[in-house]
């Protein structure tokens, strides 16, 4: 239930980065007990607005109350202070500490003595953990766990400071609808505690399950606010965008020809086993399965990132010998990982991050000079439409979606075979997908096979010419055009 108490209202936020008008005159309130989603395409200045909040980028102007009173400049103590808490996009684990230490980090027991209290440490996070119902080591190294797990460890830390104010930043991008669901849970019940929510998300259809008012941002500005039961979900595509997206899923049908690509008998211990299929040029195969289906593991598995043990992996004829990610890349492969971080070298600019594939293979490292490169880039820039427009920008000032974009004008430029889309369209807003199933479209057209995992029903079963099911670790099913949504749950899931 909404109550009246206005937990935090902005007037007039004002934000400028070189050459870009990141956020101009934003008005924005949250009431205690609601779950404001905050809808925009990626770059329209949701996660700049939601840092100014939660002390991490100063605001150039405008005021900031925070449960009535006004807040100047706020660092991200002071928030934590006034009892905000955000769960960003982009996790901020310690891999090499373990799943307590993470959750507790800043704030570890001690004993009489002055020394972490590990015991104690351990007891603590079982409670934390147990309250999301999640079954995690609290021992357990972060590095070790899937990102869906790092994602519900991340929301764990910031709920165990009891927030007032809670901002989740594409929370469920990488869990599955059971996990989505405990999510869910958790937020209503913070609802009745009278915690206020904002609610940043891509997926048009949690807005309905968990909303009160949806505020959409367009370039930097507020667009409209509305109540969740009144919104209509062609009428928020618009708004977000500025036009009619007519459709969602462009799929184009390609001339699907000889094999490209195929796998042999492959295993990799406690991951998967026996899996075997080929591609062909031009078709779009999907890979579908719940969370922990090793899916994932077999995504990189197949670029010799992951942990083979036996089996074969044959590209245009070309059996790889020793399996390396650099073999595998010589020879036409290329991975859209669904962990952005692994794909990005974040203090590195558009054109460094957009070359990498091809200066790795080093017959043409040599031929790529620094203008040639900074063409590239631009060329890459303007057809993905990535935004800002700027090359000469270090990509971790980009947005989770633009950051998508530049891995995958990476592929593109390698001129692959062979491309592997590990969930391709995490974080992205709904033009961004369209534009991403436009460009897979465009590859298989140009002959490429393309390998798409995905975790979204409706997108694999729109954009798939073949699906393969897996479940725990096989490959169980082989579905065709037709296929529905009951036919992937039935085949994925054990009864």
């Amino acid at each position: 239930m909404v109550e009246n108490r206005v937990l935090l209202r902005m007037e007039g936020i004002e934000k400028r980065f070189p050459g870009v008008h990141a956020l101009e005159n934003v008005d924005l309130d949250l009431y205690a007990g609601e779950v404001h989603v905050l809808l925009g395409e990626n770059g329209a200045g949701k996660s700049t607005l939601m840092k100014i909040i939660s002390g991490s980028l100063e605001r150039d102007s405008g005021k900031l109350w925070v449960d009535g009173n006004e807040i100047g400049n706020l660092n991200p103590e002071h928030s934590q202070n006034l009892g905000i808490g955000m769960v960003y996009q982009e996790l901020s684990l310690c891999p090499n500490l373990s799943v307590a230490e993470n959750i507790f980090i800043g704030n570890l027991p001690k004993t009489k003595i002055g020394k972490v209290d590990w015991q104690r440490l351990t007891q603590m996070a079982n409670e934390s953990l147990d309250s999301l119902t999640l079954s995690i080591n609290p021992k357990e190294l972060i590095g070790n766990l899937p990102v869906a797990e790092q994602q519900m460890i991340e929301i764990a830390r910031v709920f165990n400071k009891n927030p007032k104010i809670l901002i989740l930043d594409e929370p469920t991008s990488a869990l599955s609808d059971a996990e989505r669901d405990r999510l869910f849970e958790l937020i209503r019940l913070l609802q009745k505690r009278g915690v206020g929510i904002i609610y940043i998300s891509h997926r048009l259809a949690e807005i309905k399950m968990i909303g009160t008012r949806v505020t959409v941002m367009r370039d930097g500005k507020i667009i409209g606010t509305t109540i969740v039961k009144d919104s209509d979900e062609n009428q928020l595509i618009q708004m977000m965008v500025g036009k009619n997206l007519e459709d969602q899923f462009p799929k184009e049908k390609a001339e699907i020809g000889d094999v490209i690509f195929e796998v042999n008998d492959l295993c990799s211990e406690n991951e998967f086993e026996g899996i075997n299929f080929q591609l062909h040029t031009g078709e779009i195969l999907g890979i579908f399965g719940l969370m922990g289906a090793g899916q994932a593991q077999l995504a990189r598995a197949l670029l010799g990132l992951g942990s083979m043990v036996s089996g074969e992996v044959i590209i245009d004829n070309h059996l790889l010998r020793k399996h390396t990610p650099n073999e595998a890349i010589k020879h036409g492969m290329g991975l859209l990982t669904r962990d952005r971080r692994e794909g990005l070298i974040s203090m590195l600019e558009v054109p460094q991050n957009i070359t990498l594939a091809i200066r790795s293979q080093e017959s043409m490292s040599s031929l790529i000079k620094l203008r040639d490169e900074k063409k590239i880039a631009d060329d890459y820039v303007k057809s993905l439409q990535i935004t800002p427009p700027i090359t000469d920008r270090k990509v971790m000032y980009f947005s989770g979606g633009n950051q998508q974009k530049i891995v995958l004008a990476r592929w593109l430029c390698s001129k692959s075979k062979v491309l592997i889309f590990d969930e391709p369209t995490r974080g992205i807003d709904v033009s961004g997908k369209a534009d991403v199933f436009r460009l897979m479209c465009h590859l298989a057209n140009q002959g490429v096979g393309i390998i798409m995992i995905s975790s979204e029903m409706q997108e694999i079963l729109a954009m798939a010419d073949r699906i393969l099911v897996m479940r725990q670790g096989k490959i169980v099913a082989e579905l065709d055009e037709g296929a529905t949504q009951e036919d992937l749950l039935r085949n994925a899931s054990e009864f």
